[in-house]
């Protein structure tokens, strides 16, 4: 078992999450339901990766009187999602947050030596004033996300949040390792990776799954 800070990792794992990340995992789950659940999952985790955002007071009127409310005090969003896979986080995440600005990072993994390679990145023009939401499905190696991470620190990003939705001991502890100031969201902590660096049990490539290129 690989050993981490867990202290910067939230395991998102409410019932209704889980219910879902099982119908996620089914080798018999169609594209438009498991682009679906990836919407929803997103959703979930976002959720809880804002949770700490500060507010300040307000003044409403209602119908019936004024009265003082809360409303977010002045954070900036980006969303950042590695491609592929990590587009289909998107929406949930601008569902909740439809001011949100969307970032991307294109990576793909050599097939034999896992190592990612970056062919594209393009990100808000004040994408270091803004907490930044890395966003992909799963979290294997870690290489493709401490890539993500480093393209951010380049570009002066202070606060990165990283959510994925099923996660490994390995890629867990790669991320960690690699920023101290990083946190991580997951629906799940698998159990390994196999040979083809595959997340057990995982549910296979999420990329495929999502656009249906299997």
């Amino acid at each position: 078992m690989a050993d981490y800070d867990e202290s910067r990792l939230t395991v998102v794992d409410h019932p209704l999450v889980q219910h879902k990340l099982s119908i996620l995992r089914d080798k018999d789950t169609g594209t438009k339901q498991f682009r679906e659940l990836v919407t929803e999952l997103a959703i979930f985790e976002g959720y809880e990766a804002m949770r700490d955002f500060p507010l300040e007071d307000v003044e409403v009127e209602t119908p019936l009187e004024k009265t003082t409310c809360k409303r977010i005090a002045g954070k900036k969003v980006a969303i950042i999602p590695i491609l592929r896979a990590g587009l289909g986080m998107v929406d949930g995440i601008l569902t909740l947050v439809p001011s949100a600005r969307v970032g991307h990072v294109g990576m793909y993994r050599d097939p034999e030596t896992h190592v990612p390679h970056q062919y594209y990145c393009k990100f808000p023009s004040d994408v270091e004033n803004r907490t930044c939401l890395v966003v992909d499905p799963m979290l294997a190696t870690g290489g493709s996300l401490t890539a993500a991470i480093q393209f951010l620190r380049d570009a002066d990003v202070k606060d990165i949040r990283c959510l994925t939705i099923v996660s490994c001991p390995e890629g867990v502890k790669t991320v960690l390792d690699y920023d101290p100031e990083v946190r991580l969201y997951t629906c799940s902590v698998d159990r390994c990776l196999n040979e083809n660096a595959y997340i057990l049990p995982g549910l296979g490539d999420a990329g495929d799954r999502i656009y249906g290129t299997k």
